[in-house]
């Protein structure tokens, strides 16, 4: 595979392709780094991963994220720093420092001053307005960037990585929506460069010419009135010219409103971003966002669309990735699923960053599989994502484990949740644990229910009860009505909906069932590219054929849609379900149901031929009680104890498993 070829990046050699990019973790401890930042890419690096980028690392207070960031702004930095580089070179990878300043996406509360940047130009995602630099503070800024590098090669780095995406400092020159200088440093594109130009410079004034600079772009800033990847093919070679050897090519701000890494995000989709970085330089660029797949990762390189791929998440989920893809275990490797829900969310939520699919995401030393002191025969009752996590764990630890479900496929409401085309990526969880069952030998008795009885005979040393929950059932007069059918049976294939429906409930449950109401439309998009190929249809025909869905209504009793979808994900479906014309009232209560649709306590009727209940969840716990006794060991885990989400059960359902 090309993915395993050798690359030479000025004069660093890589052993391969597989670069992990700079992501923000939280385990940092007031910038110094951590045990737990060792053990977390140590556990990378020795799993065949080519390259690791770790930041950012803020160079200067006026540019700091947060405590839990990493510094490189001090000498006392550089200790901390040279243990985390010779881990990572002990377990054979290549090592590079991303240089990190937040410019106007600065904190007040966190640098204890104004933010800066370009110009005194708002920040929509702070809310806070910096003040421009001068450009006494501008040369300073750039001795700064140069200082941070040769910390950076003094730590023992190979690389160091300049960012200048997302928005943060030298976007904010670039840009002329936050630029506003009328000296030499803003008003035409080649002026705008202009800063980081000389901030590259003094990187290389500082490290050498030889030593290895990488430059993390967006290829499209994805902001109205912004740079597009037309100027990027300006600014790109420049750049290059001025000592960049490598373009590390993301896409979007964080103000964009367009998604960039969740997963409505098809796969490999700014892949385009880096073939029109590569077709204007003559440095290696590397590829980025939603590449989860080896199979797609090669065909990138293979495609000459880009020289190197970045797996963030990828390997965040499944630190492995690269060695299992190497051996050809495709199967085995646990895919990222874009649901943001422990990293994106944790980093918002000032938390460290986890995996919902990886428990182990932050606890490498504590998760480290570890041969049980005693063989236990372990029976897990549920096998939704919990219980086949607990079974997958307690294999590996050389339990007898018997895992029973009483439907006829693994993965519980997993498969419920993947059924819209935007959630699809869920299933890579029930695909991935499923398969792991059978690798494992786990003994899945499937439709088959378990009875006190049952577990009398199994005799089993420990009992872990994941039954997960079911659907509540509200008391809405009507709610009985041969027009009403419950949102798990909708989303599981089993109900059928008229062409106008209510969906009673805004919840994460009500708007994937919104979701998967509208996901056909008249003509499907390859459908719709065929016609207007052959000029049957022109282009806005065609698209508004595309769009033309059911007529869908979302009634949430409380003043916000969505409350209980993950935070990074929740603009993301709504904006969905706003683009294919789905109402979605809030504050709006359901006093009845009738064959004619649903009646609001403020006598509004919505008319419907079919109304959908997805009000939300209870607990399936009528058998805790009932096995109390039944072995010396009894744990319950995920919604059975209390409905949650899939990342819960996960948890808790490794957390008992390495317990036992």
């Amino acid at each position: 595979m090309k993915l395993f070829e050798p690359i030479q990046i000025r004069n660093m050699n890589l052993k391969n392709r597989a670069v992990m990019p700079a992501m923000h973790l939280g385990y940092a401890d007031k910038g110094y780094v951590t045990q737990q930042i060792i053990d977390f890419y140590a556990e990378r690096a020795r799993n065949e991963v080519g390259l690791i980028l770790v930041g950012g690392c803020w160079t200067e207070i006026l540019g700091k994220g947060m405590e839990t960031m990493l510094r490189i702004d001090s000498d006392e930095a550089i200790p901390g720093l040279s243990k985390l580089t010779k881990a990572i070179h002990e377990g054979g990878a290549k090592c590079g420092a991303q240089l990190y300043h937040s410019g106007r996406y600065a904190f007040s509360f966190i640098i204890g001053q104004t933010p800066v940047s370009a110009s005194a130009v708002q920040s929509k995602f702070t809310g806070e307005t910096p003040r421009a630099l001068t450009k006494e503070e501008i040369l300073q800024t750039e001795e700064n960037y140069g200082e941070a590098a040769l910390r950076a090669k003094r730590a023992g780095f190979d690389a160091v990585e300049l960012i200048a995406s997302a928005g943060y400092l030298i976007p904010q020159f670039l840009s002329p929506l936050t630029n506003k200088r009328d000296d030499e440093y803003g008003g035409a594109l080649k002026a705008r460069m202009r800063f980081g130009v000389e901030c590259i410079q003094a990187i290389k004034d500082k490290v050498g010419d030889d030593y290895p600079l990488i430059m993390r772009i967006s290829g499209d800033d994805m902001m109205p009135g912004g740079n597009t990847y037309k100027e990027v093919r300006e600014y790109t070679p420049v750049f290059a010219e001025a000592g960049v050897n490598m373009f590390n090519v993301t896409g979007g701000w964080h103000e964009s409103t367009v998604p960039q890494i969740t997963m409505n995000v098809p796969r490999g989709t700014y892949v385009w971003l880096a073939e029109n970085v590569k077709e204007v330089v003559d440095v290696p660029v590397m590829a980025c966002n939603r590449i989860t797949d080896p199979l797609l990762a090669e065909q990138v390189l293979i495609d000459g669309k880009a020289d190197l791929v970045g797996l963030g998440r990828a390997l965040i989920c499944d630190p492995e990735w690269v060695r299992k893809a190497k051996e050809g275990r495709f199967k085995e490797i646990r895919q990222c699923l874009g649901c943001n829900q422990g990293c994106f969310d944790h980093v918002f939520m000032l938390t460290p960053v986890e995996c919902l699919a990886n428990a182990a995401a932050s606890r490498e030393a504590e998760y480290r599989i570890k041969p049980a002191a005693k063989r236990k025969k372990v029976l897990i009752i549920g096998g939704g994502p919990g219980g086949m996590e607990a079974a997958r764990v307690a294999k590996l630890r050389g339990h007898d484990v018997t895992l029973y479900e009483k439907t006829y496929t693994l993965g519980g409401q997993l498969n419920l949740a993947a059924a819209p085309q935007d959630r699809r990526e869920f299933k890579n969880l029930v695909d991935y644990l499923s398969y792991q069952m059978n690798l494992l030998g786990v003994n899945v008795v499937l439709c088959k229910e378990v009875t006190p009885e049952v577990v009398k005979k199994l005799k089993p040393d420990v009992i872990i009860v994941a039954t997960g929950g079911r659907p509540l059932v509200p008391k809405i007069p009507g709610i009985d009505g041969p027009n009403v059918v419950m949102s798990w049976d909708v989303l599981a294939g089993k109900a059928a909906v008229g062409k106008r429906a209510v969906v009673v409930g805004g919840g994460g449950v009500g708007c994937e069932t919104g979701l998967y109401l509208t996901d056909h439309a008249s003509i499907t998009p390859e459908q719709m590219m065929f016609l207007v190929n052959f000029g049957v249809l022109d282009l806005q025909t065609a698209y508004d054929m595309a769009r033309k869905t059911r007529d869908v209504i979302i009634v949430e009793m409380l003043d916000k849609m969505g409350a209980d979808i993950s935070r990074t994900c929740r603009w993301t479906i709504l904006k969905t379900l706003s683009m294919r014309g789905v109402q979605m009232l809030t504050n709006a209560k359901v006093a009845k149901i009738t064959d004619k649709g649903v009646i609001l306590e403020n006598g509004d009727l919505l008319e419907a031929d079919t109304v959908v209940v997805a009000v939300g969840t209870v607990p399936n716990n009528e058998l805790i009680d009932q096995l109390e006794g039944s072995a010396p060991e009894i744990y319950s885990i995920g919604d059975c104890v209390q409905p949650r989400k899939a990342y819960e059960a996960v948890h808790e359902g490794a957390e008992i498993a390495h317990k036992i």
